[in-house]
């Protein structure tokens, strides 16, 4: 029953159309007519879906008019954002019957979803066909998803862990105790036995001064997914293209690249090159990763964009962690001025 990969984010929104929109115009994804099976299970009726894809990156995106709509009520608790990761495995019934047994909370069972992380769910759904080839509207910048990160409440941590081992099949592959400044956070990685399904799961520290976790957990009403990693072959030529298109990335201190060649010797992509367009390098066991976010346009500031290029790593460099966290803390700090 193991789990192969996402199949498809399901994202709730004021406006399925202009999220839609948003994401073709920033990226470069396109929209596609959504599949039967997408349409029963994403409660259609009365709501708008729209289908948007790159590489085997797929979004349904969702939204409703009627303010008792399951879909408008999600929007308006939480400023829209990631409702579902539909998680596509050879046998869904067995994949949900094994969650339940270990204390998953069934939401609709003909439609294979279980209660998540939060209002974010879990569906369980046939193995997708492989993704067809670029539709000729121009590059492909992105390849697939990387990971999902989920902020969780203080003390959900340890629980949320044996859920997705226990109820998913997933194994605990990273952890790591994060401290800027004042502030701290826990955080442990979750992977599926295909390498596919990452969920980097991150809970603060409320001994110590609260922070951008804490701010996402009040801001988005709980627990949900802060963010979603596209992962691409090509970094440099993906944000180039971003920037191009008018996305806004979080910037880095100019001493960041004054430390590499001490820290990690040559890099794969110049460091020059690292430094122009602001991305993070880090290295394990495996080779090299690259790393940037991108500036939240959402409402709450509760949910934004990586892009990622690993090469050869297979796990998260230690320090982009901390970095990505002081570049997101600043972009917080400059918003609250």
């Amino acid at each position: 029953m193991s789990i192969q990969s996402i199949a498809h984010v399901e994202y709730h929104s004021a406006d399925a159309d202009a999220t839609a929109a948003g994401l073709c115009a920033d990226y470069g994804f396109t929209a596609v007519p959504p599949e039967p099976e997408q349409l029963a299970a994403a409660e259609s009726a009365h709501a708008r879906t729209v289908l948007v894809r790159q590489g085997n990156i797929r979004f349904l995106l969702r939204s409703a008019a009627d303010p008792a709509h399951p879909v408008a009520r999600y929007a308006a608790r939480h400023g829209e954002g990631v409702a579902a990761l539909a998680l596509s495995c050879p046998d869904p019934q067995a994949a949900l019957d094994r969650a339940e047994r270990h204390g998953a909370r069934v939401l609709d069972r003909a439609g294979g979803l279980v209660a998540g992380f939060g209002d974010t769910a879990l569906r369980f759904v046939p193995e997708a066909p492989a993704a067809p080839g670029p539709d000729g509207a121009g590059p492909q910048l992105l390849d697939a998803l990387d990971h999902a990160a989920i902020c969780l409440p203080a003390g959900q941590l340890a629980d949320a862990v044996r859920f997705c081992e226990a109820a998913l099949g997933m194994h605990r592959i990273f952890g790591e105790y994060i401290e800027v400044g004042e502030q701290a956070m826990d955080s442990s990685v979750v992977q599926s036995a295909s390498g596919e399904v990452t969920f980097t799961l991150i809970e603060p520290d409320t001994s110590r001064r609260a922070g951008q976790i804490d701010t996402f957990l009040a801001d988005h009403d709980g627990a949900g997914v802060q963010h979603l990693a596209f992962r691409t072959g090509d970094i440099a030529t993906a944000v180039r293209g971003a920037r191009d298109r008018g996305v806004a990335f979080l910037t880095t201190p100019g001493t960041y690249y004054d430390a590499l060649a001490e820290r990690l010797g040559a890099t794969a992509i110049p460091v020059e090159t690292l430094r122009e367009l602001d991305v993070l390098v880090d290295q394990d066991h495996g080779g090299q990763l690259f790393q940037i976010f991108a500036r939240s346009t959402h409402p709450r500031r509760t949910y934004f964009v990586e892009l990622i290029e690993r090469q050869g790593a297979g796990t998260f460099g230690t320090a982009n962690i901390k970095a990505l966290y002081e570049a997101v803390e600043r972009q917080r700090a400059a918003a609250s001025v």
